[in-house]
């Protein structure tokens, strides 16, 4: 199976493992997790777990799991690879085939297994390495090859470890979701004792309850279901100290309900995104861009939330819906386009499409939350401002679109929002798919159970997650 597989939900049945929460990691707010090791535990052999979504693909290296001063990690480098390191070896162990492997898939969780057991007689069993249920070819950068049987390194050691921070250095920080991260002392699990691949969908693979597993002296297990604790050991053991994470890095993003977020591999140099992808910015002067969603679809209701955050002066700062077979790309703001590709509610109350303006309603500015009601079942799409449906529509009225707009019918489409420094002041886009990234005054779910808006999405709309695409999509 092809590493960037998307994991989509287990099947909907009463024995499917659900995993309620992941960690959200937004590496301009240097996050991580620390925790010094009272003692040593099984110093050569244990195995490290985790599923990760990564939010950013850049040059800088991102550390996963890591102690000591002797700087043993595995991380991402700074070619997207996968790797284990010790600077006392002097050695490091990366993820390879044909085509040096790398992790570029901003919109699938990928599940790691690191597995250290080095009494092994053959060399290369010494160190395994799994991706979503694959193990992985391993080339390893000492020139003598393999290291010497019953070699050790600092992980285990009566040492601070971190998650998302390079050991000793500020450096390394995580950019996207952590979930179900396990540290097993003394065992070396195989990828199977974490995951399993589904029944109905044999390429697909998906987490499994962890808590038969043993953990050992210095084993953890963080699931994250603690907003106001993120580093709590779920396995009893002493909690991680967390630095630089809210209660509001909590997340409903998870293996088994991915989420859609804006997509930072539309080739957009002028967009920054951020806090998992939900948060984006202009960072060029006069240059219209479109930021567009990760998931999209062409069935059923779909509901989301856009917070104008800062920057909203009345001009066309807008969000609506794109179009993803659009064959400009996202290089000009929804709205904008000839074809009818893309729709825009902007500031200054305009809603526009075909490149004109097709009607006049109510301005909006900062802080204001605009609701996306898209209704791909009878082709329409509603707008409302902090709950008021503008142009009076009502998105329950089904065919009959009362106070709608018109979508192109046979498309896949997804959310979306204009990015522009028109000069005076960068706007600053904060998209809730259902997994927000802002504390709402109330939670609302879908009529599922899924999401978390600040306004209860109108009767049959769905948050744009990957349980609900499976029912509805």
């Amino acid at each position: 199976m092809p590493i960037n597989s998307f994991i989509y939900p287990a099947p909907s049945t009463p024995s499917a493992y659900s995993v309620a929460n992941s960690c959200r990691f937004n590496d301009g707010d240097s996050p991580y997790l620390s925790r010094t090791f009272a003692g040593a535990g099984d110093l050569d052999k244990w195995t490290f777990s985790c599923w990760y979504k990564r939010s950013a693909i850049s040059s800088a290296t991102q550390r996963l799991f890591g102690a000591g001063s002797n700087n043993t990690t595995i991380y991402f480098n700074t070619t997207g690879q996968l790797a284990f390191y010790d600077a006392a070896l002097d050695t490091s162990w990366a993820v390879q085939d044909s085509s040096f492997r790398l992790f570029r898939d901003t919109s699938a969780w990928y599940h790691i297994v690191w597995t250290l057991d080095s009494a092994q007689a053959v060399a290369a069993n010494r160190v395994k390495c799994y991706i979503n249920g694959t193990q992985q070819t391993l080339t390893i950068s000492d020139p003598s090859g393999n290291e010497a049987q019953n070699f050790t390194t600092a992980i285990t050691t009566a040492a601070e470890h971190f998650i998302s921070k390079r050991p000793t250095h500020s450096t390394g920080y995580l950019d996207g979701y952590l979930a179900e991260v396990c540290f097993c002392d003394g065992q070396a699990y195989a990828a199977s004792d974490f995951g399993e691949f589904d029944e109905d969908s044999p390429t697909i693979w998906k987490p499994k309850d962890v808590s038969g597993l043993t953990f050992g002296t210095n084993g953890f297990y963080l699931d994250f279901e603690d907003s106001a604790n993120l580093g709590n050991d779920a396995n009893g053991g002493t909690d991680w100290d967390e630095t630089n994470l809210a209660a509001t890095d909590q997340a409903t993003d998870t293996p088994t309900n991915n989420f859609c977020t804006f997509n930072p591999l539309i080739p957009n140099t002028s967009i920054t995104y951020s806090e998992g992808n939900l948060q984006v910015v202009s960072t060029s002067g006069g240059d219209y861009k479109a930021a567009v969603g990760t998931i999209g679809t062409q069935s059923g209701k779909w509901y989301c939330e856009m917070k104008a955050s800062d920057g909203f002066n009345g001009s066309d700062k807008g969000c609506g819906i794109y179009r993803l077979d659009n064959a400009y790309g996202a290089t000009t703001g929804l709205g904008n386009y000839t074809t009818g590709t893309t729709w825009s509610y902007s500031a200054a109350g305009y809603v526009r499409t075909n490149n004109a303006t097709t009607d006049n309603e109510a301005t909006f500015t900062d802080g204001d939350i605009i609701g996306i009601a898209m209704d791909l079942d009878n082709n329409k799409l509603y707008w409302a401002k902090n709950n008021t449906w503008i142009n009076s529509g009502d998105p329950e009225s089904g065919a009959t679109g009362t106070g709608s707009y018109a979508i192109v019918a046979g498309d896949f489409y997804t959310f979306a929002a204009t990015v522009i420094d028109d000069g005076a002041e960068d706007p600053v886009w904060q998209a809730n798919f259902g997994s927000p990234m802002y504390a709402n005054s109330s939670d609302a779910a879908d009529e599922n159970g899924y999401g978390a808006f600040e306004y209860a999405p109108p009767s049959g709309y769905y948050a744009l997650c990957t349980k609900n695409l499976a029912e509805y999509g």
